[in-house]
């Protein structure tokens, strides 16, 4: 771009009337010919170098002051978030604030939009195109398919008219057949009575003939043959044939012939995902909003001493473990404790997970088993020498995540099993340094529907996200200002439909949800007390168990 040309549209900084002619490179201040005079004596104490518009350095122009007319500013306070000069800095507005050089700000603004120029030429646009090109291929491929719809209708019909027209022929057939019997049957009868007829006419001419007789002899020994006439030919009625008309009924007509399906286009059952080479393909899930104010929908009292874990068998089942060796299992809408099951080793169980298959698996910290229960019957799934067992989940694909600590205390690693065959470890970020703090903790794991392997470490006081391949996306360290401005203590830990990943915080009586890149959300506070144990149902209710109270507290907190 020509230079004079963008000066021409640029007014001097001091007058705001006239075009831009010089500039200060000191300053970084644009003049016209008549202000120079006036910048050069604003402030002596610099050396103000006036250089030609065209002339100017590459630098930054720093922003105007808001508080200060036509001062410039150099820094940025990150508490006011809002540029500073020199003499706001003179002043006690930002005093004990954290205060930054403005061309760090400018340099962070440049790197956060490069990254996303990056992301929307690398994976947003051409995900356009794709949807783009999908979407024509399904536009092709609808009007193929509607003209073929259109096709095997027309065919069906063809092949109705068809079996219609073969009926009709066969039914005028067996009429035709019927009427020539039926006629010919008259016609017999036709004959029968014509021949009668002929035989009473002479049977009259024959008696006209005698009547006329002399002799008297031959008339007493005539005889007619009345009484064979008098009984009248019998007549016959043919039965005509009846056409039972078949009722052509909207409805049952339908049936019979067939009709189209009442599947339209939605929206929401089209997926189109940003593509990641990262993340795995997320399911096509109705988009759900969170409520204003989480509510406490029911509360349930377990009757433990204290309350530990919670899972989820289905919409109204619970799991739950506290300070004993029972797990027990509730149900929600009536309250009351359905069944109850002992540990083999009668130690609490430190997590308690549930299968696809609605099978209960509980880690044994103290005799350092991963178990599972099926049919009522206890087996002993996983026993790796020299870890111990610390968490616990079931992932979308049958397998299980197992977090483990080693006997020294010095390591902690994620176990990916398929049944009881061991498949991957997760110890190490790409630095080499380990991902979890190191021996017994309160440590919880679940999966996310992008298959990311997220784990609450309260030890370390961190949400840790490594994705399927074990590489770390982020690490969650909490939200400021948290309700109780406690330190964050991550705890139980849940995902939901929608990606988000919902951690309890004890200390803070409260649940951080993130969504699934770490950027934190909401705080749910809804009354809770000490939250340990989380889990989601299929209807992303939440439920908590509280530490201290021992009730279980469903929560809905997406509508």
């Amino acid at each position: 771009m020509d230079p004079t040309s963008t000066s021409a549209h640029m007014r001097c900084d001091l007058c705001n009337t006239a075009v831009v002619q010089m500039g200060c490179d000191t300053c970084l201040v644009n003049l016209c010919k008549a202000c120079v005079g006036e910048h050069m004596t604003s402030d002596e104490s610099k050396e103000h170098k006036i250089v030609r518009f065209t002339l100017r350095k590459s630098s930054p122009l720093y922003p105007f002051c808001a508080s200060h007319i036509k001062k410039r500013c150099e820094m940025y306070c990150n508490q006011c978030d809002i540029p500073v000069c020199a003499a706001c800095l003179r002043s006690d507005q930002h005093l004990g604030h954290e205060l930054i050089k403005i061309l760090k700000v400018l340099d962070e603004k440049k790197k956060k939009i490069i990254k996303e120029q990056t992301e929307l030429k690398n994976t947003i646009y051409p995900n356009y195109q794709d949807i783009a090109s999908d979407v024509q291929n399904r536009m092709r491929q609808l009007k193929k398919e509607h003209e073929d719809l259109s096709t095997a209708i027309t065919k069906h019909g063809e092949d109705w008219h068809r079996e219609i027209d073969k009926l009709v022929k066969k039914l005028k057939d067996e009429v035709d057949e019927m009427k020539n019997i039926q006629f010919q049957t008259l016609q017999n009868h036709m004959d029968e009575i014509k021949k009668k007829i002929s035989d009473i006419k002479d049977e009259i001419n024959s008696i006209e003939r005698l009547v006329n007789y002399i002799d008297i002899t031959k008339l007493i020994n005539v005889t007619t043959n009345i009484e064979g006439y008098k009984n009248s030919p019998q007549i016959i009625e043919p039965s005509l044939p009846k056409f039972a008309l078949g009722k052509i009924e909207g409805d049952e007509f339908n049936k019979m012939f067939g009709g189209l399906s009442s599947s339209l286009l939605e929206e929401d059952k089209l997926d189109y995902s940003m593509k990641s080479k990262e993340k795995s393909p997320e399911a096509s899930l109705p988009f759900k909003q969170f409520i204003d104010e989480p509510e406490i929908i029911t509360t349930l009292n377990t009757n433990y001493h204290l309350l530990y874990n919670v899972a989820c068998l289905n919409d109204d089942e619970i799991w739950t473990t506290g300070q004993d060796s029972t797990i027990k299992l509730f149900s929600i809408s009536q309250g009351s404790l359905l069944k109850s099951i002992a540990t083999k080793s009668e130690y609490r169980p430190y997590d308690i997970a549930v299968t696809k298959n609605g099978d209960l698996v509980y880690v044994d910290t103290m005799d350092g088993t991963v178990n599972i229960v099926k049919n009522k019957k206890i087996q002993k799934m996983v026993r790796k020498k020299s870890w111990i067992p610390n968490g616990a989940c079931s992932t979308t694909s049958g397998e299980f995540l197992f977090i483990m600590y080693n006997n020294d205390n010095e390591r902690t690693q994620v176990f990916r099993y398929h049944g009881s065959m061991e498949k991957q470890s997760i110890e190490l970020d790409e630095e080499g340094k380990p991902l979890y703090s190191s021996g017994p903790a309160g440590r919880c794991i679940t999966e996310n529907r992008n298959l990311d392997i997220c784990v609450s470490d309260n030890k370390a006081r961190a949400v840790v996200v490594v994705n399927q391949a074990g590489k770390l996306r982020f690490r969650y360290t909490g939200h400021t200002p948290a309700p109780k401005n406690e330190p964050f203590s991550p705890q139980g830990i849940a995902t939901d439909s929608q990606g988000h990943i919902l951690t309890a915080d004890y200390i803070n009586d409260c649940v951080h949800i993130i969504d699934q890149d770490g950027q934190f959300l909401h705080y749910i506070h809804c009354g809770i007390s000490g939250p340990l144990g989380l889990c989601i149902d299929t209807d992303d209710s939440l439920f908590v168990a509280e530490y201290r109270s021992k009730q279980v507290k469903k929560i809905k907190f997406l509508m």
